[in-house]
């Protein structure tokens, strides 16, 4: 039977998931992944972890709606156009 899982944890995974739009099994592994490659290994850094990727999330997603709102810009040339589809 698997160990329970620490709420924080898994609040902090679960806001990772929906942050990235993926399961929070893999948000889960993501953050494991980074934990073995820190060499972390108690829950509280991985907690720290979790916190991590997910304030690195919202920084590169703040980012990505920026450059989405300048590539939407119409161009002069092309403000009027009605594409047919």
């Amino acid at each position: 039977m698997p160990a329970p899982q620490d709420k924080h944890f898994v609040t902090a995974c679960g806001r990772l998931a929906s942050q990235l739009s993926i399961s929070i099994a893999s948000a889960r592994r993501k953050v494991d992944l980074v934990a073995a490659r820190e060499g972390v290994r108690d829950a509280d850094g991985r907690l720290l972890i979790a916190q991590r990727l997910l304030l690195e999330s919202q920084g590169v997603s703040a980012e990505s709606r920026q450059l989405l709102d300048v590539l939407l810009e119409a161009v002069a040339e092309e403000a009027n156009y009605i594409g047919d589809d």
